[in-house]
């Protein structure tokens, strides 16, 4: 179901709790929500009122996918970088890594599975916004 963005910056930085499976739901409104935003590109679970640490990102072929407990453990080319949000009005600059190393779960029949995935260039600086949303930090 397509949810209001929140803007409330007590939502917007307090740490999320982990995801579970039975979070599934929140995904899908994830999902819901982000497609039904023109030029869209990632949404975390804190920007819809809900916190947990859930994130959908679309790919190059506006395809999406979702991210349970996400967590950048490795990253490499640091650079500043200006980027905006779909809940703050103003644009940051901000160090994002080229290329990172992210450890996140995955829902699959039912159950969390373990992942680890490399990204880099702009699905690289998409994840680590999400993770910082996850976090409560904001850009």
């Amino acid at each position: 179901m397509i949810q209001d963005l929140v803007k409330d910056e007590t939502t917007l930085t307090a740490r999320c709790e982990r995801a579970t499976a039975q979070d599934a739901a929140v995904a899908q409104d994830l999902i819901d929500t982000l497609s039904s935003i023109e030029d869209g590109a990632c949404l975390a679970a804190n920007q819809i009122g809900v916190t947990k640490q859930v994130a959908v990102y679309l790919d190059d072929d506006k395809v999406a996918h979702v991210l349970y407990n996400p967590r950048v453990m490795m990253g490499l080319g640091a650079q500043r970088v200006e980027e905006g949000c779909l809940t703050r009005d103003e644009v940051s600059k901000v160090t994002r890594y080229a290329k990172v190393k992210l450890s996140f779960d995955e829902l699959e029949d039912g159950e969390l599975r373990h992942r680890t995935r490399d990204f880099s260039g702009w699905t690289a600086q998409m994840v680590q916004h999400m993770v910082d949303h996850c976090q409560g930090k904001l850009v």
